[in-house]
């Protein structure tokens, strides 16, 4: 088992925040591959190599862009960003095999929210990860990770995986470090915008039927 130390920079002491994101998707989508490129530290990995056993354990729709993968994750990958110098992102990359989901509920415990990786030519793949997050009442965006398969339009994708049109979905290479960083940019502003709209919300649920704040009320009666 690769079961790597987080060698990098120290967590400095100003940190108040640590904000968790999880990593989602079908086996072989680039979970790993994300968590590697963007993390600060050296990621913690927990890879086994696959063997011929375990391919009539682990049952994958299409084999044909995987056959240069050569291990896998058996419990997480762990990997931490710093935002500024309050605030910091824990990464966590979940396993894609179906004989290890028993360990999402776990990890998304605390959840701040989540990406769904995805890779466009297998994306039935990503229904089980789309159906946890949603029965969690987990925010989420969807990454389409490039593999160089056919195009397809974003409306294609959006609807073949019925994603709400709020959904933000986005393209990248999880390879590289700048398009994984925009993925969780892109996530982090989306979890921003709900807290804002859920504070708005909020705010106008306080006001009386007739627009006057309650408290501004109370003191006319």
């Amino acid at each position: 088992m690769d079961q790597r130390s987080s060698d990098g920079p120290s967590l400095a002491s100003t940190v108040e925040n640590g904000l968790k994101i999880v990593i989602v998707g079908g086996f072989g989508v680039g979970k790993t591959t994300m968590v590697r490129s963007v993390s600060e530290i050296r990621p913690l990995n927990t890879e086994e190599t696959l063997s011929r056993a375990g391919e009539d354990i682990d049952v994958v729709a299409d084999l044909e862009g995987l056959r240069r993968k050569t291990s896998t994750t058996v419990a997480f990958d762990f990997g931490r960003i710093s935002l500024d110098e309050k605030s910091v992102l824990y990464l966590f990359g979940a396993p894609g095999q179906e004989r290890f989901w028993f360990l999402w509920e776990r990890l998304f415990s605390g959840t701040l929210g989540a990406v769904v990786l995805v890779d466009t030519r297998r994306l039935s793949d990503s229904w089980y990860a789309l159906d946890r997050l949603e029965h969690h009442g987990t925010p989420f965006i969807v990454a389409c990770n490039d593999f160089g398969g056919p195009f397809h339009a974003v409306d294609q994708i959006r609807t073949a995986l019925a994603l709400a049109p709020d959904v933000p979905l986005v393209e990248c290479d999880a390879r590289d470090r700048s398009s994984s960083k925009y993925v969780l940019i892109t996530l982090v502003e989306y979890l921003y915008e709900l807290a804002s709209k859920r504070a708005a919300e909020n705010e106008k649920a306080k006001e009386p039927a007739d627009g006057q704040p309650r408290d501004e009320a109370h003191h006319t009666r």
